[in-house]
């Protein structure tokens, strides 16, 4: 009978184990993170992020992107521009409160990672992969978004650029 105690107490641990849920880490936004957006004409922040982070480069399956930015921060250094960017002709902050991006899968790169995922933006969901790396707990990424895909000022295409420059960098702690 104690010959048997040791092969059973090891399948025990065994069958255990494979029932053992592996989390990622949460982590908090800290407030100096950045948002900005350039184009040849357009450019400037915005503020108000909000969400989750759920990251583990171990574990890059169970890790999750989930937040949001609120329209009406958009700070383009005119106040005029401004007014007319939170406007019905633009982004119509009033409608669409918040861009929102929700990642479906996070992966390695030869240079960092990738988020795969949705943007919604101005009423309208498109998949896109946002590309990043996580160095001394800070999040950056910086991709393009055409503003036409997402509806935004669609009876003037000409006027503006309509392809901007994003550029995010997220300092986090853990939570």
């Amino acid at each position: 009978m104690k010959k048997l105690i040791y092969p059973v107490a090891a399948l025990v641990i065994m069958i255990g184990s494979a029932f053992t849920f592996v989390t990622s880490q949460d982590w908090k936004i800290g407030d100096d993170y950045s948002v900005k957006f350039t184009s040849d004409d357009p450019s400037g922040v915005f503020r108000g992020l909000k969400g989750t982070i759920n990251f583990d480069d171990k574990n890059l399956a169970s890790s999750k992107f989930d937040v949001s930015i609120d329209v009406a921060t958009i700070n383009t250094g005119n106040g005029m521009k401004n007014t007319h960017a939170k406007s019905e002709k633009w982004l119509d902050a009033e409608k669409y409160p918040v861009i929102k991006f929700t990642s479906s899968e996070i992966t390695s790169t030869g240079s960092g990672y990738q988020a795969k995922g949705t943007l919604e933006f101005h009423g309208v969901k498109k998949e896109i992969v946002m590309p990043f790396t996580f160095q001394n707990n800070t999040f950056t990424s910086s991709f393009q978004i055409n503003r036409l895909d997402y509806n935004v000022n669609t009876s003037e295409p000409a006027h503006g650029a309509s392809v901007l420059k994003v550029d995010i960098s997220v300092p986090v702690t853990k939570a």
